[in-house]
């Protein structure tokens, strides 16, 4: 882990695959993330979908590991031809794909428990075996990301997490490496948002405001939301986020600016 203090760390999530940008498939993972990271105190700083293209994910790949960003990938690990987000991963960090033991050890009980049911074959040397142990080549210096759904895992390399595109495997995934890689970065920044609803008052008018906010309380946030005609009248939703003592003080600014300007108020949803 580097050396950087929570609250300068940042947290991307790529969400790979054709399917999700032709549409054939909706994404689910991003609110997801999101969901999972602020039950954590976390928040997350981007997220980019790509297709299975692998000069595109190896060009991302360059720019994330460079980053020192804490990153969580969903998507392309497979072992079929479509798949090349192992493939990237490495060229990207310039070392090549290696058969992990841990995973070989995995995929291979895998094989055994399936057999033993009735479907396939325990034989490691069989065509399809010998292609399910791809899912288990990673880059040189990975670890294995634990996959509780069907053993077959995800791999873990300077600070990026790659786990497959299917929800029921991807969350527990992405929640076991929070909790044991990152649980010193949970709740480790006190973090609250506030925010009202207004009503006659143009954006342009608090925009000075919001600006002073930024100002007078460095590291809080304010935001605007304008909306073009729910709850019967158009409004803008106003709030701060941020620390929590520092954003309490920005609100109450922001609200009696608001008074004066001659806005009107309702509580946001």
């Amino acid at each position: 882990m580097t050396n950087v203090s929570p609250s300068q760390r940042r947290i991307g999530l790529f969400i790979i695959g054709d399917e999700i940008l032709s549409g054939r498939r909706q994404d689910r993972h991003f609110a997801k993330a999101v969901e999972l990271l602020g039950a954590r105190g976390l928040r997350l700083s981007w997220a980019q979908f790509l297709g299975d293209d692998r000069p595109a994910l190896v060009d991302a790949l360059r720019r994330s590991f460079a980053s020192g960003d804490i990153v969580f990938s969903c998507g392309g690990i497979g072992a079929t031809p479509d798949d090349h987000t192992r493939q990237a991963a490495a060229e990207a960090l310039g070392v090549p794909t290696v058969l992990h033991d841990e995973a070989r050890a995995l995929i291979t009980r895998r094989c055994q428990e399936s057999a033993a049911a009735g479907k396939g074959t325990a034989d490691m040397t069989a065509p399809e075996n010998v292609q399910r142990l791809r899912m288990g080549e990673f880059p040189a210096g990975s670890q294995i990301v634990p996959n509780p759904y069907n053993q077959i895992p995800g791999f873990f390399i300077r600070d990026h997490t790659f786990v497959p595109g299917f929800p029921v495997m991807a969350w527990p995934m992405i929640e076991w490496t929070l909790d044991q890689r990152y649980a010193d970065l949970h709740h480790a920044v006190p973090h609250v948002e506030h925010s009202f609803l207004v009503f006659e008052l143009a954006e342009s008018t608090i925009a000075p405001v919001m600006e002073a906010i930024e100002v007078n309380w460095p590291g809080i946030k304010a935001f605007s939301l304008p909306s073009m005609g729910e709850h019967g009248r158009r409004h803008i939703e106003l709030g701060v986020k941020g620390d929590p003592a520092a954003a309490a003080l920005a609100l109450e600014f922001l609200r009696s600016e608001v008074r004066r300007l001659g806005g009107e108020f309702a509580a946001a949803s």
